[in-house]
């Protein structure tokens, strides 16, 4: 596998000859299951083929039960330099109910180690969880203050069609999902991140300035991205594709010099909807500027037609010609993005 992803690389550095490359996240699955070694040689790939910025912002995306302190020390001298680290809790419950592999000592334990050796740690912690009381909510946000992280993504609880948690929902062995104590606990997120000097850049993403996480950023933003490896995706701009996520089928395909992927080439109406949703989940907001030369002015007139109730309703602002949604829309920016939709090209 490691052989065919460097091989992907080298394949497709030609799509991205126009880019310079400023992050690299190593996500999805388990990437901490590589050695320092082994990282090494796809940076290597990365280095021979591609243009890289000065300054280049490597992410490793792991669990705490995958790091334990010598993973982390080799870590900490090798180019990564940004960890993220899927926490969801520091309470044994939650991770018990979540069906994690660590426990809450782990995830406490490998933070404090990492601190050692990273300047820049982002966890992901999990709300509107049935019986997170609010005190035990802000527990957990505490923790992660005390424990000097500077990136927190935090997420609703969600239900899966044919998942484990969706068979107990419907059995009645686990209580509903509640939406009026998810947004309570968004409230509490907000606030106690807040008062910590963290910044919402992003509906779900909250960090101390300087610290904000360059590859989602980036992907908020609509920058190209190259997606290597089973199940990767990429973006051109104009085009998403998809590989394969066989991972026989993709390591065949590499083997007779071939790429296994989709592709869908976007409308612009297809380009000015994912702008919307993303912009509107993020501090940047949605620049009506930016829509007149991407997409055209019918996009602006349709725009700010649509845009006038939930600006009356206090859940939207418009500020310098920048669309963004106020305090009061920010748990619904999914749902108003949608309601700002394009359903057919203008």
């Amino acid at each position: 596998m490691l052989w065919a992803l460097q091989q992907e690389l080298a394949m497709r550095a030609q799509d991205f000859s126009e880019e310079v490359v400023e992050t690299v996240y190593f996500g999805g699955g388990t990437p901490s299951l590589l050695t320092v070694a082994e990282i090494e040689q796809l940076l290597a790939t990365l280095r021979k083929e591609y243009r890289l910025a000065s300054v280049l912002e490597i992410t490793l995306e792991a669990n705490p039960d995958d790091l334990d302190a010598a993973t982390i020390k080799a870590l900490g001298a090798s180019p990564v330099n940004r960890l993220s680290i899927g926490v969801q809790s520091f309470f044994e419950e939650d991770l018990e109910m979540m069906n994690r592999a660590h426990a809450a000592i782990e995830a406490e334990n490998c933070i404090a180690t990492a601190a050692r050796y990273f300047d820049k740690i982002s966890i992901d912690l999990m709300y509107g969880v049935p019986g997170l009381s609010a005190e035990r909510w802000r527990q957990n946000l505490q923790k992660a203050f005390d424990l000097g992280v500077t990136h927190i993504s935090s997420y609703a609880l969600t239900v899966e069609d044919n998942t484990a948690l969706s068979r107990f929902i419907q059995n009645k062995s686990y209580p509903p999902l509640d939406d009026a104590l998810a947004l309570a606990h968004f409230q509490i997120l907000v606030e106690e991140t807040k008062k910590q000097g963290f910044v919402q850049y992003e509906v779900s993403n909250f960090a101390k300035p300087n610290c904000f996480s360059k590859h989602n950023t980036s992907y908020w933003k609509g920058v190209p991205y190259l997606g290597i490896g089973p199940s990767a995706h990429s973006f051109s701009g104009s085009q998403r594709a998809w590989n394969v996520a066989n991972n026989a089928k993709y390591l065949r395909a590499i083997e007779n010099k071939e790429l296994a992927f989709e592709i869908e080439t976007l409308s612009v109406t297809d380009r000015y909807n994912e702008y919307v949703m993303t912009g509107l989940r993020t501090v940047f907001g949605v620049s009506l500027e930016k829509v007149r030369q991407d997409f055209g002015t019918a996009y602006v007139a349709f725009l700010t037609k649509e845009m006038a109730s939930h600006i009356d309703a206090g859940a939207l602002e418009l500020v310098a010609g920048v669309l963004k949604v106020t305090p009061k829309g920010m748990f619904l920016a999914d749902g108003i993005a949608s309601e700002l939709f394009c359903l057919e090209s203008l």
